[in-house]
């Protein structure tokens, strides 16, 4: 990477104290970096104190190798949890599929537009329905049919294909199975899933149903961060649309689908552009 054509970006949490910012903020400016964007944030409750700021390095005095150790000392003296990224460092994501073909085209659909700054290496399915998609983008299509049998031994090789391709975030593109705890510790808050439902409501398999049935008056999609514990991983975005008793269950699950679409491409936003600081099962989103 070229340091003088790099934007840093720093997520940082820890205890609150005074002049946390000011600290900071003196830290880039010292090294003539030009701050660009800033955002904090206190948890009163947990007297937490979170914050993204990003910066221009064209003028910085150290580059983007030697930034990661200049700034450890500030973060050990606030106890702090902290990473640092560059915006044109293009993550390398690897979309999980099955038949359903909605979130697919919209996400290949932005990123033919640019909006992503990302690597899409592959897509992985448990069917070979939507790989004529993914031809089309030219992307490579793996199919690892999964059964009970074989669902480990499946894994196994779905981890291998990652590594290889040297994936960093996996999206989960309505994708129909449950991934193990021993492939999921495998990428601690780089797993991104959309679930159609409004979550903690209704999760689980048929959402659109049990919402239909329970007579619902909106329903709701859920972006979050897998865990281990099936849907409830840390929320990154939500919406909900409103429906009446005229709607049958078709119209229901035809709703779902827009706000399934917008509400991933918008979580895979704030993770590719790192706005996301991940607390315990709750996220804090700098917009």
């Amino acid at each position: 990477m070229d340091s003088n054509k790099l934007t840093a970006v720093l997520l940082l949490t820890c205890p609150d104290r005074v002049g946390l910012i000011s600290r900071i903020s003196h830290f880039i400016f010292e090294r003539q970096g030009n701050i660009i964007d800033l955002d904090e944030h206190v948890d009163q409750e947990q007297q937490l104190f979170s914050i993204r700021v990003a910066w221009d390095m064209t003028n910085f005095t150290i580059n983007a190798q030697q930034l990661q150790e200049a700034f450890a000392p500030l973060a050990k003296e606030f106890q702090a949890t902290w990473s640092l990224r560059f915006l044109e460092q293009k993550s390398r994501v690897a979309i999980f599929v099955s038949k359903r073909d909605h979130c697919l085209n919209e996400i290949l659909w932005r990123y033919q537009l640019g909006e992503y700054n990302i690597e899409i290496c592959c897509i992985v399915s448990n069917h070979s329905n939507l790989k004529p998609i993914a031809d089309q983008y030219q992307i490579p299509v793996h199919v690892f049919p999964v059964t009970k049998n074989n669902k480990k031994e499946q894994e196994t090789k779905e981890l291998q294909l990652l590594q290889k391709y040297q994936v960093d975030t996996i999206v989960l593109a309505r994708y129909m199975q449950i991934l193990s705890p021993q492939f999921v510790k495998h990428y601690p808050n780089r797993i991104i899933n959309i679930h159609h439902s409004f979550l903690p409501a209704f999760a689980g398999s048929n959402p659109y149903r049990q919402a239909f049935e329970r007579g619902v008056k909106i329903i709701g999609a859920t972006s979050h961060y897998v865990t281990e514990e099936l849907d409830q991983g840390p929320i990154i975005e939500q919406d909900v649309i409103r429906i009446s008793h005229k709607d049958t269950l078709k119209d229901l699950i035809r709703k779902g689908r827009d706000l399934e679409r917008l509400v991933l491409a918008k979580a895979l936003r704030y993770h590719f552009e790192h706005r996301i600081l991940v607390h315990g099962r709750k996220t804090i989103i700098f917009e």
